[in-house]
């Protein structure tokens, strides 16, 4: 079953954000966009690489009225370590989420069971706690922010434009289709 147009669930974590331990909740995402990074855990190869990638763009989140919360497996006493450890990962100012008991990743559906461990999931939510974006894939294929940052611009302009569509390869300012049945067959 997809996510997709789906409310997230209830939950209750915590996360290191700034230097301190803060409660995330469904209800902290409500309100303002939000994009969810699920990696497998601290301290592995490949995280840290997209922990700076994310750190990189940051702003341009920001900007955009979201604000991005990466989760692993771990606690988030394992996310103050490694945001103190790893130079990569020390460049986030953003929530490091702990999900120790799964919920999140098995609410999201990227949990490996057998394992323990998230599967590399990126889901951009609506100000009203609604999933308009997900993307899963193997632990071994890190992502690109900017593509990401590209998919919460499109979810941000259809919901601004109702009756607008975004088609492919679409970026902020480019020509949207308005769906009609004078278009069917002719694109």
């Amino acid at each position: 079953m997809s996510l997709i147009n789906t409310r997230i669930p209830a939950f209750k974590t915590t996360a290191f954000h700034n230097g301190k331990f803060v409660p995330v909740t469904e209800e902290s995402l409500k309100g303002e966009w939000s994009v969810i990074v699920f990696m497998p855990a601290a301290f592995t190869f490949n995280c840290p690489t997209e922990v700076e990638d994310a750190a990189e763009h940051y702003a341009e989140f920001q900007k955009l009225g979201a604000e991005v919360y990466i989760v692993t497996t771990d606690t988030h006493f394992s996310h103050k370590v490694w945001h103190e450890t790893s130079p990569a990962v020390g460049k986030a100012k953003f929530p490091l989420v702990g999900d120790p008991t799964h919920t999140l990743s098995r609410a999201f559906g990227v949990l490996i069971e057998e394992e323990g461990l998230a599967l590399r999931g990126t889901f951009v939510v609506n100000p009203e706690g609604v999933i308009k974006t997900a993307e899963i894939h193997d632990n071994a294929i890190a992502r690109d922010m900017k593509e990401t940052l590209r998919k919460l611009k499109a979810a941000q302009f259809v919901a601004k434009n109702p009756g607008q569509v975004c088609p492919a390869k679409w970026n902020e300012g480019a020509k949207t289709i308005a769906p009609s049945l004078d278009l069917v067959g002719k694109i």
